[in-house]
């Protein structure tokens, strides 16, 4: 969405031109999770002057009860209007940085942390930091209840129309959402797996983007809601079919254009591209930890569904981490495929964006090009081509960051130790769960 340089006077306007009555105040948690504080208009004031407080004991991985005091500051030019909220009047929205009562950015907000790592680019130069997204969900029916189900709606595959993929007015509906929103929707079609979408929209600013992805998330769960069906970002809800991921398109500026182009370059990439891309294969098993954060993202990180496995990059073929996309020029960029829409996205860019400044910083470079489907390489081939797996659990996630300094600066001590600990009891809690799948194996036959 295009970013509007928005006065509080301006905002103050739109308040009673549009009888907007309540105002949502939004930000995102450690996990990704987005929070909301909603008040009346007529706490308008307090808002605009950064003075609304909110309790942050009570959002996970912020503070303990002692020190709960948290500041909302709201980033004007996050503010829009949300269309379906009308029973009771207008509900406009602004998503917030949080502070300490100190007035100080608080090291727990992924939003701050994201703006902090971003202030490393300027010892190079560079102005901005993009992001192209490519989120997908999965659609299913909803119960006499109004509970999630796991009946797919349709039965589309890569590119389907109707009448197969049922899921398609339910799209629209979300696209065209997204565009009032401000959104500009570049593609929307139907996944590989029954039942699964994508859609993209234009790259922005790394902060602006992350925004939008939070923002796409629940405009895909509301209308998807009003059709009847429950979207989920799960990476992987169904057993046998493509998961889900959020491939992620980087590209870096300055006052020149894109840094990542070079007309002379080997493939027209700068040294600068190679640079970054060797230090995002360098901080990869580390890194997954925060771009693939749950239990469930490794059901997906597996052989034979789309998915990438191992640490390599191309510019050709779609099985390793990293894809160098075809577009030169402005759209020169580097495509990262392992990240799911699980992943706190300003965390996720956190990291991405330090461990390829890292690659710039040291002047690493990356291994060769592999340009054969990796799938069917053997264990030994894989060896002599420097291309190692992916960790296969949250668990072993999280033990390769622990162990990279570089990584871990990048969330800073706060965020990453709530995060590992968080981590390590969910992977606590599944390994005590007994699975359906063990009672099938073993109950008769041991």
């Amino acid at each position: 969405m295009p970013k509007r340089d928005l006065s509080k006077e301006d905002i103050k306007r739109i308040v009673e031109e549009e009888n907007v009555r309540f105002l949502r105040l939004m930000f995102t948690d450690i996990l990704g999770t987005i929070k909301n504080v909603e008040v009346p208009v007529s706490q308008m004031e307090k808002v605009l002057d950064d003075k609304m407080m909110f309790d942050g004991s009570s959002i996970e991985g912020f503070v303990r009860i002692e020190e709960s005091d948290m500041y909302l500051y709201p980033d004007l030019s996050t503010w829009m209007i949300f269309p379906w909220e009308n029973d009771h009047g207008k509900v406009g929205r602004l998503i917030c940085d949080i502070y300490g009562p100190d007035g100080k950015p608080f090291a727990g907000d992924p939003r701050g942390n994201l703006k902090r790592v971003l202030k490393g680019m300027d010892e190079f130069g560079f102005t901005s930091f993009n992001l192209g997204p490519e989120p997908e969900f999965f659609l299913f029916k909803l119960d006499e209840n109004g509970d999630p189900t796991l009946d797919l709606n349709d039965k589309g595959g890569y590119f389907d129309f109707a009448p197969t993929d049922l899921g398609e007015n339910c799209r629209r509906d979300i696209v065209l959402e997204l565009e009032s929103l401000g959104f500009e929707v570049e593609a929307s079609h139907h996944e590989v797996a029954p039942g699964q979408h994508e859609i993209d929209f234009k790259y922005a600013d790394v902060v602006e983007a992350c925004d939008n992805i939070q923002t796409f998330k629940l405009v895909v769960k509301t209308i998807a809601r009003k059709h009847g069906l429950h979207a989920t970002f799960m990476p992987k809800p169904l057993y046998g079919i493509n998961g889900s991921g959020m491939h992620c398109n980087m590209s870096l500026f300055n006052d020149e254009g894109n840094v990542f182009y070079d007309e002379d370059g080997p493939m027209k990439l700068s040294k600068t591209a190679y640079q970054f891309l060797a230090g995002l294969l360098k901080h990869a098993r580390a890194y997954t930890a925060v771009c693939n954060p749950i239990v469930n993202s490794y059901k997906r990180l597996v052989p034979g569904f789309e998915a990438p496995v191992y640490v390599a990059w191309s510019g050709h073929n779609r099985s390793p981490l990293i894809r160098v996309p075809e577009s030169r020029g402005l759209s020169t960029r580097l495509e990262l495929r392992s990240v799911d829409p699980a992943a706190n996205p300003y965390l996720t860019m956190a990291v991405l964006l330090e461990a390829g400044l890292d690659g710039i910083r040291n002047e690493l470079t990356p291994p060769e090009a592999v340009d054969r489907n990796i799938y069917v390489m053997t264990e030994e081939e894989r060896k002599e081509a420097e291309i190692y797996d992916l960790p296969s659990t949250i668990h072993n996630a999280i033990k390769a960051l622990r162990k990279d300094q570089t990584m871990v600066d990048a969330l800073g001590d706060h965020i990453y130790t709530n995060f590992s600990e968080a981590k390590r009891m969910e992977w606590a809690a599944f390994r005590q769960t007994v699975s359906e799948w063990e009672r099938d194996q073993y109950l008769e036959l041991y």
